[in-house]
């Protein structure tokens, strides 16, 4: 795991990473793993699933970083038995720790400026909470995060 978590959240959120996108860039990063068409795709799911403020994106990030090591990815894969228990206890980490599921519940903005999106300061600490619940979801599921087979 990045050694100040919240430098490296800063430090992408500066570069205009969505909190999606920089939810699976340091998961990847910490693989030393670059796959730009990956973290475009996941461009979907800033702001709140669209820019919606609907499913927050720091979830859908989670969800993905958990999906890296146990989901399907080829024709003849199959997701991890686990991986639905893995996700359902991030969600319901996520919905008890922040009492939403929804960016415009958990933020309170009803409006992001401009195009290039702006780093919500108040995302910081989700972000961080988030990314290290999900790392810690895989290490008790016997995954060794940063490491994939």
């Amino acid at each position: 795991m990045p050694e100040n978590i919240g430098m490296k959240i800063f430090e992408l959120s500066s570069l205009g990473y969505c909190c999606t996108q920089i939810m699976l860039k340091m998961a990847m990063d910490e693989e030393g793993i670059i796959n730009e068409d990956l973290i475009r795709s996941a461009n979907g799911l800033c702001k709140g699933l669209g820019g919606r403020q609907s499913t927050c994106g720091v979830l859908s990030g989670g969800i993905m970083i958990l999906s890296l090591y146990a989901g399907k990815g080829s024709d003849r894969e199959y997701c991890n038995e686990n991986y639905g228990e893995m996700v359902n206890e991030f969600i319901d980490w996520f919905e008890e720790e922040f009492q939403s599921l929804d960016c415009i519940d958990i933020i309170g903005v009803n409006k992001f400026e401009g195009n290039k999106g702006s780093y919500m300061l108040k995302c910081g600490d989700i972000l961080i909470k988030s990314y290290e619940k999900a790392v810690q979801i895989l290490n008790e599921n016997d995954y060794d995060f940063g490491f994939r087979g």
